[in-house]
């Protein structure tokens, strides 16, 4: 028997396998393709800091190849799955529609298609806060209305949750949708503001700030994020729903960018840009049943956490 983690050399994958190695009696295989989305050496060391483990299994290859899936769910038994891979970013996905749906909504099935051929106990698909949409009701609350997702990465999302729980009603593959916000930490993507931002401020360089700053996002922490997929992994009454895993606090970018001021000791120097109508004005979890269903209750506040994270910033790019 097996947990399958998918994209388990990227941010949240390469937290999650440490936190979950060192209690784990079953091994942990993770898959990823290490793609050249962002700088696949940042992956590569991710990869590194994971192998470390006994019980960890490091495999290069694409989730998407449906045979593929279906022999590994075989050779290794697996009996639950934390689907985290994905190609990300809601800027690039406007650009690039086609290979979000062939990665989010086909790898998906994908790996669907294997667990209906293969007993499962649990497939938690890790979906987005940006399935809420345009028109959504504020705070984003998992069982009202959606509204219409602003990129083709929340579509396709949306639509990958969708197949989940269709195969969750027709072939009773045991999946629970989770719906992460704004995550960040230390390994964060750098094509995410909160890693351009840091960068430039770093290196006394200016970054564009899309509209006035007054964006509002609902940020949480890598950790708080892991205890919510491990808390799924086992918890009751669980399958079948859609559960957010955010902070609850929304913070505006103008404030993030303060934040990071303080953490390194130096002045932002701004490109102010009209806003981008692929953004959300705000996100804003609703925790109520994320609470009840997983006990779950963030523990980071954005001050540490942020300069948790320029730390470890500065720390990693000066020996790079």
């Amino acid at each position: 028997m097996a947990i399958l983690i998918t994209g388990g050399a990227g941010f949240i994958g390469s937290h999650l396998v440490e936190r979950l190695a060192p209690h784990s009696q079953e091994p942990i295989v993770c898959i990823d393709n290490f793609n050249d989305y962002y700088d696949p050496a940042l992956k590569r060391a991710n990869a590194e800091t994971i192998s470390r483990f006994d019980n960890v299994t490091m495999i290069e290859g694409d989730f998407c190849e449906m045979e593929s899936m279906a022999q590994l769910f075989s050779d290794w038994d697996v009996t639950r799955v934390v689907h985290l891979g994905a190609y990300a970013g809601v800027r690039i996905s406007v650009e690039r529609p086609a290979i979000y749906q062939q990665t989010n909504v086909g790898g998906t099935l994908a790996l669907l298609e294997a667990a209906r051929r293969h007993p499962l106990q649990r497939f938690l698909l890790i979906s987005s806060s940006t399935v809420y949409g345009n028109g959504a009701g504020i705070p984003f609350h998992e069982d009202a209305p959606l509204g219409i997702p602003a990129s083709p990465y929340g579509a396709t999302k949306r639509a990958a949750e969708l197949m989940g729980l269709t195969y969750c009603a027709l072939h009773q593959v045991p999946v629970v949708c989770l719906r992460p916000f704004s995550v960040y930490g230390p390994r964060l993507r750098p094509d995410l503001a909160l890693s351009i931002f840091t960068g430039a401020i770093l290196n006394g360089r200016s970054f564009p700030l899309f509209g006035d700053g007054s964006i509002r996002r609902d940020f949480t922490h890598v950790s708080d994020i892991c205890t919510g997929l491990i808390n799924a992994l086992t918890a009751d009454s669980v399958v079948g729903e859609a559960i957010n895993l955010g902070h609850s606090e929304p913070i505006e970018m103008r404030r993030i960018i303060a934040l990071i001021e303080t953490a390194l000791g130096k002045k932002a120097v701004i490109d102010h840009r009209p806003d981008r109508p692929e953004d959300l004005p705000v996100t804003y979890a609703d925790l109520s049943k994320a609470r009840r269903l997983l006990n779950y209750r963030p523990q980071v506040a954005i001050e540490a956490g942020i300069q948790e994270f320029c730390d470890w910033y500065r720390q990693w790019h000066a020996v790079r």
